[in-house]
């Protein structure tokens, strides 16, 4: 069992769903919940924390509102001392296909998703990096990992979450920071619909909830994308393949017809960071000049 005892979280859209089962198993684990959701569900999950021997918070924070969460963060350093572990959960859906869309409903899918994540991660950052510890989990999505039809904005939003967790765990890693990405499988309200009685079972939030106890535990990982659902725990990793040198005349013309071998994901490699690109480019090109004849 994974001790949180003394430490404080912080999860968003807690009032349901994964938000719920995520604060019932933080809870259950010794931590000190904050349950933040616009909706009454709010005081619901924190009377259950209560009823359940815990200890929990209400709120009722708009997360997309930056100084209102700043306001919250220091209400809760106040009277818990610190934020050791934050969850962004909270979402909205705004579907439709992008021929269809509204900018109206892509502004606040991303203000939501992604601002809402910034505005939380913000606010608690300066407090983890002044005691040196953090975890940190934001909530991707498959639909932003490898596409959805009618998700454009919400798959926007996830991938950028994405991209905001891999340059967070190398900023934060000297302070004791981990920074992690959550991409669930679970039935919620924003799934009401989608699936049948035996899918919504598989699909119980609980199921995916131990996720979240791991990557807020002192020996979680760094930088990981931990997929979950239906009791089944997976990986996803952006790959770098070994590609192919091109440097000719009609390499427009080249690149395609040498796809497959450009797409070929044998001995494909993650880079550690971004730079790794580039690094990885110039030594190839540098090699491939160095066996040319003179």
């Amino acid at each position: 069992m994974i001790d949180l005892s003394g430490m404080t979280a912080i999860v968003t859209g807690a009032g349901g769903g994964l938000g719920r089962a995520h604060a019932l198993a933080l809870a259950a684990d010794g931590a000190r919940v904050v349950v933040n959701d616009l909706g009454d569900g709010a005081r619901a999950v924190a009377q259950e924390i209560a009823a359940n021997g815990g200890e929990a918070m209400e709120d009722r924070t708009n997360i997309t509102d930056f100084a209102a969460v700043q306001a919250m963060v220091g209400e809760v350093e106040h009277h818990w001392g610190a934020v050791d572990i934050l969850v962004n959960n909270a979402g909205i859906l705004r579907d439709r296909s992008f021929a269809k869309m509204d900018m109206e409903d892509f502004r606040a899918v991303i203000e939501v998703h992604l601002m809402g994540s910034v505005h939380c991660a913000k606010a608690v950052w300066d407090g983890m990096r002044a005691r040196r510890y953090g975890r940190i989990i934001f909530t991707t999505s498959s639909s932003g990992l490898f596409g959805n039809f009618g998700q454009a904005n919400y798959a926007a939003a996830k991938m950028a979450l994405v991209g905001l967790m891999q340059t967070l765990r190398l900023e934060g890693e000297k302070y004791g920071i981990r920074v992690n990405c959550l991409s669930p499988s679970a039935a919620t309200r924003m799934t009401d619909g989608l699936y049948g009685a035996d899918e919504l079972r598989q699909l119980d939030p609980a199921l995916v909830a131990p996720a979240i106890v791991a990557l807020s535990a002192y020996e979680a990982p760094n930088g990981a994308i931990l997929c979950a659902g239906a009791g089944s725990f997976e990986i996803a990793k952006m790959l770098l393949t070994q590609g192919l040198v091109v440097n000719e005349p009609d390499a427009a013309a080249t690149i395609l017809k040498c796809w497959p071998d450009i797409d070929d994901g044998l001995d494909a490699f993650v880079p550690l960071h971004g730079p790794d690109q580039f690094s990885y480019e110039i030594a190839r090109a540098s090699a491939q000049l160095a066996s040319l004849p003179n």
